[in-house]
């Protein structure tokens, strides 16, 4: 718990400049919202705390409806905290944490890979030492490209310092550190506690060279030492009209984040989550943190890392880091009113760029080019249309990939093995067929939206074959027929009698053939219903004659 609260707190500071907000604001909310969710949560190791997803969320909602860091930014923000919270608890409360299921893993990684390049854009301005106007990230862009020759070269050069050994930190200390004799548990420990030396190098620079009030070097300014007490308030309407869209996104991907880092971590120390309680522990550490602190939070993955590496085994590592940054609220936060913001702002784009998932795009690339374009879309809308449109851009594209996929259902045509009961597709196996009798097996559920699709292709399958006199319809893979499709099935059925050609089914699931049983076709059916594919194949087979000898 100690090594935690020393840690983050440089980027307690960093995510609440980064939300707009005064930066002790970090560190109030990594107090009793931290406690919050020890106590209500299922997670023994997740910690909760300023995240940067939730920071830019914050940041991205708020900045059009006020000026970041005013008062009316300050009562805006705990309003989003307040209503994502309140939000967070009803679905744990009403058990909806299946909720968190409906964005697709592709749709996440956009989301969050988007995000992590607005962060980076963002916080180009206090590594260039710049100011920039834009109200898109496109604008911005071209603003900073304008401004690059007017970069204040100091703030310049102390940020590039402390990227490119965040970056030698990220790729190549640890492998340094084994290679020089430590376990790969303490090489690993040791670049977790390297950011914060960068950190502590950083201000002790700009102290010792008083580069910001010579030079000009940006730093945090003002930290607001001293423990505030709880600022209860109910929020005004028509801030709550302003921010109910905004906070419900929020407690989406909130959501979502929460319990899926929850359950990875589970999964790792091989015990269990309970997604409706995680809800419940990451909603009341939101309300808690709308009258203390006013800032959103989440769980964070680096936080838990640091959890994590440093040993932590239960919920009471949380509440001794809660308990630490008391201390630190009290008595140390103006040692970091000289940090330089440059400093953070390369802290805050190097954990950016570790959320960049070019890994999840490579595999969706492979695998699925349909997630693959749902996580660029995804990622494309956040940068060009702002958060809120790219993650309505991605769940549009998360249902079209979906609704792609059961309207044009695979169809294979089939025939028996050989010398065995097994039934394969005729285009990548070797079988034996019926001549006159055509089996198909549907793989995918009958509803209104694919039946189109179905009757298509089996009349595109009947025409292929001379003097049809039976048509098998194996339904193993079908688990649901709506009032639809039956009534489809109904005519196809009646017109398949009329050209003297028998409709059969076989290897009908039981919730299936129990709806059926209560329907039309069931009773009208020309053909017959077979338990297994192989009992229809030996009974529409011709059987051999057999002549007496004579």
């Amino acid at each position: 718990g100690l090594i935690v609260a020393i840690l983050v707190i440089p980027q307690s500071l960093a995510y609440a400049l980064l939300a707009g907000l005064p930066p002790q604001a970090g560190l109030y909310v990594s107090i009793f919202p931290v406690i919050a969710y020890a106590l209500l949560g299922s997670s023994m190791v997740q910690a909760v705390g300023p995240v940067a997803i939730t920071a830019i969320m914050t940041y991205s909602v708020l900045s059009p409806l006020a000026t970041p860091g005013s008062p009316e930014y300050i009562v805006l923000a705990a309003v989003l905290s307040l209503l994502s919270g309140a939000m967070l608890l009803a679905c744990g409360v009403l058990r909806l944490g299946f909720l968190s299921q409906l964005l697709s893993r592709p749709v996440i990684s956009g989301f969050i890979s988007g995000s992590a390049v607005l962060i980076m854009i963002s916080q180009m301005k206090y590594l260039l030492g710049v100011s920039v106007h834009g109200s898109n990230s496109s604008e911005v862009v071209l603003d900073l490209l304008s401004k690059l020759a007017d970069s204040h070269l100091p703030t310049l050069l102390i940020g590039l310092s402390a990227l490119a050994l965040l970056l030698f930190v990220r790729h190549g200390l640890t492998t340094l550190l084994i290679k020089a004799g430590l376990t790969a548990g303490r090489a690993a420990f040791v670049a977790r506690l390297m950011p914060l030396l960068i950190v502590l190098l950083g201000t002790a620079l700009v102290v010792g060279k008083n580069l910001d009030r010579d030079y000009g070097v940006a730093v945090v300014g003002s930290v607001v030492a001293g423990i505030p007490g709880f600022d209860f308030f109910l929020p005004r309407y028509d801030n709550l009209k302003l921010l109910i869209v905004p906070a419900f996104v929020m407690t989406l991907i909130g959501m979502v984040q929460s319990i899926t880092m929850a359950q990875a971590l589970a999964i790792k120390r091989r015990e269990r989550v309970d997604a409706n309680a995680e809800l419940v522990g990451l909603g009341a550490a939101n309300v808690v943190a709308a009258f203390y602190g006013g800032m959103p939070v989440g769980g964070g993955l680096s936080r838990s890392a640091v959890n994590v590496a440093a040993g932590a085994q239960t919920p009471m590592a949380s509440i001794v880091s809660a308990l630490a940054m008391i201390a630190v609220v009290a008595g140390a936060a103006h040692w970091f009113e000289r940090l330089p913001l440059a400093v953070l702002a390369a802290s805050i784009m190097m954990a950016a760029y570790t959320m960049i998932d070019f890994k999840a795009l490579r595999q969706a690339w492979a695998y699925d080019r349909a997630d693959a374009l749902a996580l660029i879309g995804t990622a494309a809308g956040v940068l060009i249309f702002g958060l809120e449109i790219g993650i309505g851009l991605g769940i549009v594209l998360s249902m079209a990939t979906l609704l792609l996929r059961v309207s044009t259902p695979h169809i294979a045509v089939l025939g028996r093995i050989p010398g065995s009961q097994h039934f394969r597709n005729v285009e990548r196996h070797q079988v034996e067929t019926i001549p006159g009798v055509l089996f198909i097996r549907i793989d995918e559920r009958l509803f209104f939206g694919n039946l189109a699709a179905v009757e298509l292709r089996l009349t595109q399958e009947l025409q292929k074959i001379d003097h049809v006199t039976d048509l098998v319809l194996v339904m193993s893979a079908v688990n649901l027929m709506d009032a639809t499709a039956v009534e489809v099935f109904s005519e196809l059925n009646a017109d398949l009698a009329s050209r003297h050609i028998c409709l059969h089914l076989a290897e009908v699931k039981g919730p299936v053939q129990d709806r059926l049983q209560r329907a039309d076709l069931w009773k009208s059916l020309s053909g017959q219903v077979f338990l297994s594919t192989n009992e229809a194949f030996e009974a529409l087979r011709p059987q051999p004659s057999w002549y007496p000898d004579i």
